[in-house]
């Protein structure tokens, strides 16, 4: 149960506001935060779109949002009480009802659930003797389950007033809660150094800075995981080093723009690839990263003359999902689907081979029929479905690739079931690894 003076919630999950809550500021209370609003809203081109940080600056007073503060906000913004009303009740981090000193939130989604949250959420609940969003009797703590704290790589986690508290256990968690409530300094796992108030930490929210935010661990490595096997490898995004792009703190200087080093590709030292680099200029690609460039359009290597295998482009379309651009005779990818640094680093690929191959240019090769794809994936007793959808001769058992499921004539989803690949029988289906979409079951009939 919640404490007397915090709020009444009822099974409906309903607040009450007590109708002290409407009782108008203090004189010197009201200008300053009139003073901290006009500095607020002076962020906006529209003023109305402070209404968020102004929540949590009435927060930071409050320690909730009584219906003074609305009335304030809505005063200052030129709204109604309605229009501040709806985005208060709407997001979970203002309160309707007095809050603890101490916001306490332990994540029960997925991850951490099954890593220990929900033991932890049992155990500190019971602890406590409070339920969700209910506060101790002495104001100092209130119990959230959340849904997700954004720390899945320490799971599972609990937050103190928004601060992390990484791979927790029920015992770690109660003795976090006691400490609290005895007025202890409260270190996170990872953020500023002291765990502050609720009302505290609105004021950051709000805006005003309480020059901590460069204290304690930023994040720690499993966080940093895949920044640390990216520098490894030099490995980069496209985008890196663009203006605005500012380094991670304490990382090495960006080295002076040189010419990267050609990089051989399968064997020929006259090809290389280049993407964009963190600097503008171009980071090598390793032969074992080529699968990034989708280089199936580019063939086989062949014999060169000079000694050394050469790489050729094939001058007609290959089995691709691209299409072809004639003026540059490399494959481009339909919209969305390929990056254009990618595709640029492809055609550079492409020329290479060409000034590279033998005089004579290579044949062109013919690309694969459907029928041949289709057998090729499922066998020779597998075949494509003709212009109306039915199979060849022979061919009686639908096959849906996107599910992996076939249907036998017998099924009565048969006639509704779309073919995108046909069969010459049931076993010829299951051998490519399809599955019948209907299972006889107790009584020996059939059901979806």
């Amino acid at each position: 149960m919640s404490g007397d003076n915090f709020g009444l919630q009822t099974a409906s999950g309903f607040l009450h506001v007590p109708e002290e809550s409407k009782a108008p500021y203090a004189d010197d209370v009201l200008d300053a935060l009139r003073g901290d609003a006009e500095r607020v809203v002076a962020r906006y081109p529209q003023k109305r779109s402070a209404i968020i940080p102004l929540l949590h600056l009435v927060q930071s007073v409050d320690g909730y949002i009584p219906g003074r503060g609305i009335r304030l906000i809505a005063e200052i913004l030129d709204l109604t009480e309605a229009e501040v009303s709806g985005v208060a009740t709407f997001y979970t981090q203002f309160k309707r009802h007095p809050n603890g000193d101490y916001t306490v939130g332990v994540c029960t989604n997925t991850l951490c659930a099954i890593m220990g949250g929900d033991a932890i959420w049992e155990a500190v609940s019971a602890h406590l003797g409070v339920d969700h969003d209910e506060t101790t009797p002495d104001g100092r703590i209130t119990l959230e389950r959340i849904e997700c704290n954004a720390g899945c790589d320490y799971a599972p986690v609990v937050m103190a007033n928004w601060e992390f508290f990484d791979n927790q256990t029920p015992e770690s968690t109660t003795h976090l809660v006691d400490d609290l409530r005895a007025g202890k300094d409260v270190t996170p796992t990872r953020g500023a150094n002291k765990v502050c108030t609720f009302k505290e930490i609105s004021r950051v929210l709000a805006g005003f800075t309480d020059g901590r935010a460069d204290e304690g661990v930023g994040a720690g490595p499993a966080s940093l995981e895949g920044l640390r096997l990216a520098r490894e490898n030099g490995w980069t995004a496209p985008g890196d080093g663009h203006p605005g792009t500012q380094p991670e703190p304490g990382a090495p200087a960006p080295a002076a723009e040189t010419t990267p080093e050609p990089v051989p590709v399968k064997g020929n030292p006259a090809i290389v690839a280049d993407l964009p680099s963190k600097d503008g200029a171009g980071t090598p690609v390793e032969a074992k990263q080529l699968s990034l460039l989708e280089t199936p359009n580019v063939a086989p290597a062949v014999d060169s003359p000079e000694g050394g295998p050469v790489m050729t482009v094939p001058a007609g379309p290959v089995a691709s999902p691209v299409v072809d651009d004639p003026a540059s005779g490399t494959h481009v990818p339909e919209p969305g689907q390929k990056d254009p640094d990618i595709l640029a680093a492809r055609a550079r690929m492409a020329e290479a081979a060409r000034s590279s191959a033998p005089a004579q240019p290579a044949a062109p090769e013919e690309p694969p029929s459907d029928t041949a794809l289709v057998e090729a994936a499922y066998g020779p007793d597998s075949a494509v479905p003709g212009l109306q959808g039915e199979g060849p001769q022979g061919f009686v058992v639908k096959g849906k690739m996107s599910s992996m499921t076939f249907h036998t004539a017998g099924s009565p989803y048969f006639q509704r079931t779309r073919a995108d690949v046909w069969f010459r029988d049931a076993g010829a289906a299951s051998r490519a690894g399809f599955t019948d979409a209907l299972e006889p079951d107790a009584d020996g009939k059939d059901e979806a």
